[in-house]
């Protein structure tokens, strides 16, 4: 539910924040204002809904709110420093990590752990991180280090097309496309479940660098959306498969049991990518048949801002038609009920200007 509110007042500004499991207000908060000559003031137009949004929305990762929701922005430039590489009119897209661009981590192009910010800050996710950075579902963003941080859309890109392109599009993008640049010619395996739209990403990138790509799972809708995209698609029924043999796997299913059999589906020397999220402490793995077939396993969250030029471009040269695994657009003012549709992707559009 979402109890309604004003309209920014006084300096203030509109935004939807967090406060329980299914419920959100509208609130009135102070509007940010430019505080250096490389900030910029971002009005977003259009926001994707995060796989792990959903969750919270929910109440299945029990985060204590109240906090801003929404963090996959793509907006218009409203003001901006001297120095911030961008003018107002601008149309960027805002990665949800924070960054700086200047640090020896966001240098070598690890930018989800820029030194200038506590961990996993993050813009609509203050439990994260413990420090609250705004949210995208507002009528307008703080954005430091806006010379680093933006990216303009090219003018042949709808923002509706790649809508999700600060955090689920290139989490996706990096599961594969890395991988397969060192592996020409190798066949991909991606388990689809827990995270939703990544796992559809990263199938559908997959495919659109012409590997031989077999998405997996249970839930047919999925299915569905990942063979638009050029995909084979098949149910999981993991009780009932032995083990497959693939050169590249993606883990967006988030279960244990789910995780062995696709780490099993890996075959020697292959590359095992985990996307998904594993809230508990311990995850139990076959290390004996990992380490038997020498398997590199990667899991972590996704450097947003670092692989974002590299999916956007693949995009803009029409080769990845990401708008496929979009399941709604609602507009801002129906965004609660937007935030616990089950589907893989909801966007919001900025229905107040």
């Amino acid at each position: 539910m979402c109890a309604a509110g004003g309209g920014a007042q006084h300096g203030g500004m509109r935004q939807l924040t967090f406060i329980k499991p299914r419920t959100f207000e509208w609130q009135d908060v102070t509007a940010p204002r430019l505080a250096a000559d490389t900030d910029a003031i971002v009005r977003p137009d259009v926001v994707a809904r995060c796989d792990l949004d959903l969750y919270i929305a929910l109440g299945r990762v029990p985060w204590p709110g109240p906090f801003a929701f929404g963090h996959e922005a793509i907006g218009t430039v409203m003001a901006a420093g001297d120095k911030a590489g961008v003018v107002p009119g601008d149309r960027v897209i805002v990665p949800f990590q924070m960054s700086c661009g200047r640090c020896e981590a966001c240098r070598k192009g690890y930018t989800s752990t820029c030194a200038a910010y506590p961990p996993r800050a993050a813009y609509g996710l203050k439990p994260s991180s413990g420090t609250e950075f705004g949210g995208a579902i507002a009528e307008a963003m703080h954005v430091p280090f806006a010379d680093h941080m933006l990216v303009k859309v090219p003018d042949e890109l709808d923002p509706l097309a790649i809508a999700s392109i600060s955090d689920n599009l290139p989490d996706g993008w990096r599961a594969v496309a890395p991988y397969l640049a060192e592996r020409p010619g190798a066949n991909v395996l991606v388990i689809g479940g827990l995270a939703q739209s990544v796992g559809l990403y990263a199938a559908g990138a997959a495919a659109s660098l012409g590997a031989d790509t077999l998405y997996l799972d249970d839930d047919p809708a999925r299915r569905s959306l990942a063979q638009k995209m050029g995909c084979r698609a098949e149910p999981l029924a993991v009780k009932d498969r032995a083990p497959l043999k693939f050169e590249i796997v993606v883990d967006a299913m988030g279960d244990p049991e789910v995780l062995t059999f696709a780490i099993l589906s890996t075959v020697p020397n292959g590359m095992f990518v985990s996307v998904a999220m594993y809230f508990t402490e311990t995850t139990p793995l076959p290390l004996r048949a990992m380490y038997g077939r020498g398997i590199t396993f990667h899991t972590s969250r996704v450097d947003a801002r670092a692989q974002l030029p590299h999916v956007l471009a693949h995009c803009a040269a029409g080769h990845f038609h990401p708008a496929a695994v979009t399941t709604r657009v609602v507009p801002f003012s129906e965004a609660a009920e937007g935030a616990l549709d089950p589907t893989p992707k909801v966007v919001w559009t900025n229905d107040w200007t």
